[in-house]
C-alpha cells in the first residue's frame, strides 16, 4: 500500500486492456480497482458479496436481473451504484468509460457465477488476456 497519493489518471494511463480492472490501494480487506470499459461484459452476479462502481469518465449501462424482471440504470460520470450481493448484471459501455471498484480482496472481475467467457479473458482473473 502507498503511503503518497495515488493519481486516478496516472493509474489508468499505465495500461490499456479492457475489463481488466488494476487494484490501485487497498482499504482493510477491500481491493479499490479501476478498470477502462467498452462494449458489453457479459452476465455475470457475486453471490457474497455487493459490487460498487464509481463512473470516473463516460458513462456506464449497468443491467440488472431481479426478481420483478430486467431493468438497466444509467450511470454518468461522477455517478455511483452499488448492485447487492447475488444480482445477476451485465455492464457495458457503448462510448468507453472509467470505472472505480470497491471490492473485497480477491472478488474475481467475472463473479461466482456468469454467461461462458470469451477467449480472450482469462477465466480466473477476468482479465483480458494479451496476445
Amino acid at each position: 500500500m502507498s503511503s503518497e497519493p495515488i493519481p486516478l489518471s496516472k493509474a489508468l494511463a499505465s495500461f490499456d486492456a479492457l475489463w481488466s480492472p488494476r487494484i490501485v490501494t487497498r482499504v482493510n480487506d477491500y481491493d479499490v480497482r479501476v478498470a477502462k470499459v467498452e462494449g458489453e461484459h457479459i452476465w455475470h452476479a457475486h453471490d457474497d458479496t455487493d459490487e460498487f462502481f464509481l463512473v470516473l469518465e463516460g458513462e456506464v449501462r449497468i443491467s440488472l436481473r431481479e426478481p420483478g424482471g430486467e431493468r438497466t440504470v444509467l450511470l454518468p460520470q461522477g455517478a455511483v451504484f452499488t448492485v447487492p450481493r447475488g444480482t445477476e448484471h451485465k455492464p457495458s459501455a457503448p462510448s468507453g468509460a472509467a470505472i472505480l471498484m470497491f471490492e473485497p480482496t480477491g472478488t474475481p472481475t467475472v463473479g461466482d457465477r456468469h454467461d461462458e467467457i470469451p477467449q480472450h479473458v482469462d477465466s480466473t482473473t477476468g482479465h483480458a488476456l494479451t496476445t
